[in-house]
């Protein structure tokens, strides 16, 4: 599974250059996300639990399997295990220092490199996706947690693998020094090796035979999530203080041929139009440069429908008949993102603004004036 993630989805975004304030801006979300998920994967299967208390019925096998999972990744992110390996069980009263906690590793590593102490920041970034990620691994479906287990493990690896070395040249440590990193995938036997594994060996447990299409589209998911919190976290701290800096929006069309990504601010400003064809289709629009948007697959399912003046290009899915862009007369060289295509969970703020497309030259005419006028 780890090779199979590392061709689909290619080099992580930590491996790539950053700034010292890129990464003064990155590593307060990143110690939001190292301290929370513990405690959020721990308690993931407590609505599960509860189930069973109301209906008054035996814990199914599912649940017992993703618990002790669960369990053991939260006992050794609080650095339970590593003390009693260490120690024996004479060790134990020694969890209470809390000081080994994988998050308080990674706060010491931080505050050493940036040359002050650091606390946690949970943005709506970092918090929408850890709600997000506690909702697969909570849910009834165990093919569903299986699939958000491996893959937050999997990208957990890469990810932590990735920042380490980035880190190691941005501030030239020995890459030892670092004692987070060094713990998870450093030495000869590191942590996170087995929770890659402890967790992709549920899959043969969990997911039938015929469930291994749906598992996939789940890890992908999944696993798409976590890059894309990494890239949006990069995004908001690329221009310090600029609430216009862009973000990577996922969008796609109603049966998911056709996906596609633009790169707008997180903060969208959309319009809506009244003209024949809108006020039958409701599309909301995100008007782009043509570079902001990149189809990632399906362009092959992709129709075009010309009328009128036949200069906007009007692109529909062939199957579903869903309109996710297209080129709008306004600007032929650009697309307009319908906005309701989009992942919401990337969309903080919107504001909308009516065009009035039954008068299409004047309004536009208008439109233009009062741009200039403003510019």
């Amino acid at each position: 599974m780890t090779e199979q993630a590392r061709t689909l989805f290619g080099p992580h975004p930590f491996a790539a250059e950053m700034s010292e304030g890129q990464v003064a801006g990155m590593l307060p979300e990143y110690l939001a996300m190292s301290q929370a998920f513990p405690y959020l994967q721990a308690g993931s299967q407590k609505d599960l639990i509860f189930d069973a208390m109301r209906r008054n019925r035996d814990l199914p096998r599912d649940i017992e399997l993703t618990s002790v999972v669960a369990n053991f990744i939260c006992w050794d992110e609080t650095g339970g295990y590593d003390r009693v390996l260490r120690g024996g069980r004479a060790a134990l009263p020694d969890i209470l220092a809390t000081e080994n906690f994988h998050s308080n590793l990674l706060r010491k590593d931080a505050s050493r490199l940036l040359g002050r102490p650091i606390q946690p920041s949970y943005s709506t970034t970092t918090k929408r996706y850890l709600h997000s990620i506690y909702t697969g691994l909570s849910s009834k479906d165990p093919l569903v947690r299986c699939a958000y287990m491996v893959a937050f493990e999997l990208h957990a690896a890469e990810m932590i693998q990735s920042l380490w070395t980035t880190l190691v040249k941005i501030f030239d440590v020995r890459s030892d020094d670092l004692e987070y990193f060094r713990s998870h995938v450093g030495g000869d036997d590191p942590a996170e090796k087995y929770h890659g594994e402890m967790t992709t060996r549920l899959i043969r447990e969990l997911v039938p035979a015929d469930g291994n299409s749906r598992f996939l589209d789940e890890f992908d998911r999944a696993y798409r999530l976590s890059l894309q919190w990494c890239r949006d976290l990069l995004r908001i701290v690329s221009v310090e203080g600029d609430g216009l800096a862009e973000i990577e929006h996922h969008g796609r069309c109603h049966c998911g041929s056709v996906k596609f990504y633009v790169r707008a601010p997180r903060d969208l400003s959309a319009v809506r139009c009244n003209c024949s064809i809108c006020q039958m289709s409701g599309v909301l629009h995100l008007l782009v440069p043509g570079n902001r948007l990149t189809i990632e697959c399906g362009e092959e399912f992709l129709t075009t429908y010309q009328f009128n003046k036949n200069i906007a290009r009007h692109t529909f899915c062939r199957i579903c008949g869903v309109k996710p862009f297209y080129r709008p007369r306004s600007n032929p060289s650009g697309f307009s993102v319908n906005v309701r295509c989009l992942d919401k969970r990337t969309i903080e703020n919107m504001r909308i603004e009516d065009f009035d497309g039954e008068h299409w030259e004047e309004a536009f005419r208008s439109t233009h004036e009062d741009w200039e006028a403003n510019h």
